[in-house]
C-alpha cells in the first residue's frame, strides 16, 4: 500500500482535471492519449468523463495543484486506466499510487480484468504494468497490458475506505496549510505598508 494519499475526484474537479491535462506538453500528451491532442481535444475528453460509471483520481501538491490524474474507464467485462503524472513529479511514486488505487477501485467492483494502453515508447507505463505483473503484448509501436484482478474481499474494501479517508484528510491538511500561507503572506504585506 503506498504512502502518497490519492483522493477521488468527482464533478466539481471537472476544471482541475482540464487544467492538468493542459499543463502536459505535447509530447505527453501523445503519450498520454496516443496523439498530440489540442486543447479542444482535451476539452471535448474532460468533458466525456462519466463520473457514475467511471472513477478518477488525484493527486495534489502541497499548493492543492493536481500533479498526478488516473482515469479509470468501467467498461463491460473490465476497466481501463490511463495516467498521467506532470514533470516535476516524476519518479516519485505517483504513477504506482495511481496505479494501485485504480486497481483497487476496479477490483472492489467485481471487475475482472484491469487493462491499460500505450504507445510502445512509453517506458514510465510499460514500467509500471510490469511492476504490477500486467502481461503486456506488443503490436505495431502500441503496448496493451492487462491483469486479472482477485475478487473483493472485506479487507481490499475496508482498505479502500480507509485509503479514501486519509485522502480527504491529506487535502483538508493541505487546504489549511495553503491558507494559512496566504494569510501568513498578507501580513507580510501589511506590515511592509505600515513601516
Amino acid at each position: 500500500m503506498s504512502t502518497i494519499a490519492v483522493q477521488r475526484l468527482h464533478e466539481h474537479a471537472r476544471n482541475e482535471l482540464l487544467v492538468h491535462f493542459l499543463a502536459l506538453s505535447s509530447e505527453d500528451r501523445r503519450l498520454r492519449f496516443g496523439s498530440s491532442l489540442s486543447e479542444e481535444g482535451i476539452g471535448a475528453y474532460v468533458r466525456r468523463i462519466d463520473f457514475d460509471r467511471d472513477a478518477a483520481f488525484g493527486v495534489h501538491d502541497d499548493s492543492l495543484r493536481l500533479v498526478g490524474v488516473a482515469h479509470l474507464a468501467m467498461l463491460e467485462d473490465h476497466a481501463e486506466l490511463g495516467l498521467s503524472v506532470l514533470p516535476g513529479h516524476r519518479g516519485r511514486g505517483l504513477g504506482s499510487a495511481l496505479f494501485e488505487r485504480g486497481a483497487a477501485h476496479a477490483r472492489n467492483r467485481f471487475v475482472p480484468t484491469l487493462f491499460m494502453h500505450c504507445l510502445r515508447e512509453n517506458a514510465a507505463i510499460v514500467h509500471i504494468a510490469r511492476r504490477f505483473g500486467m502481461r503486456i503484448v506488443v503490436d505495431y509501436g502500441e503496448a496493451d497490458a492487462h491483469i486479472d484482478l482477485p475478487p473483493a474481499s472485506a479487507e481490499s474494501i475496508a482498505g479502500e475506505f480507509v485509503t479514501d479517508r486519509l485522502a480527504l484528510y491529506d487535502y483538508a491538511l493541505k487546504s489549511h496549510v495553503a491558507a494559512w500561507k496566504g494569510v501568513a503572506t498578507a501580513l507580510e504585506g501589511v506590515a511592509r505598508l505600515t513601516r
